[in-house]
């Protein structure tokens, strides 16, 4: 076995701990203010992950794509409008692959 796939193995146990973890959690955890905290901003942290790998192309260098920075402006406005966690990521992942569509320079 491979050291990538043990890493695998290793991040697909402890998501699904993390997951049954949070499950189990009493109600008086999870309303406590930091709490609800962390979960209001953990959507903008996310698509800010996810903008930050799209936009840097391995070899050191920023590769700029018009298609993403439109699709986090889409996904920025539906936070604006304070749409659910799903809504702002699928609404970023539609535009972008509406936008693939497109023949650019």
């Amino acid at each position: 076995m491979t050291a990538l796939w043990i890493a695998v193995i290793i991040a697909a146990l402890g998501t699904y701990l993390l997951k049954l973890a949070g499950m189990s959690l009493p109600e008086s955890v999870l309303n406590h203010p930091t709490v609800r905290r962390v979960a209001h901003y953990l959507p903008i942290a996310m698509l800010a992950a996810l903008v930050t790998v799209q936009l840097a192309d391995g070899g050191g260098h920023w590769a700029v794509n018009w298609r993403t920075l439109v699709a986090v402006a889409a996904a920025i406005v539906m936070l604006l409008l304070k749409r659910g966690f799903l809504t702002v990521f699928l609404t970023a992942i539609v535009v972008c692959a509406l936008l693939q569509l497109v023949p650019g320079p």
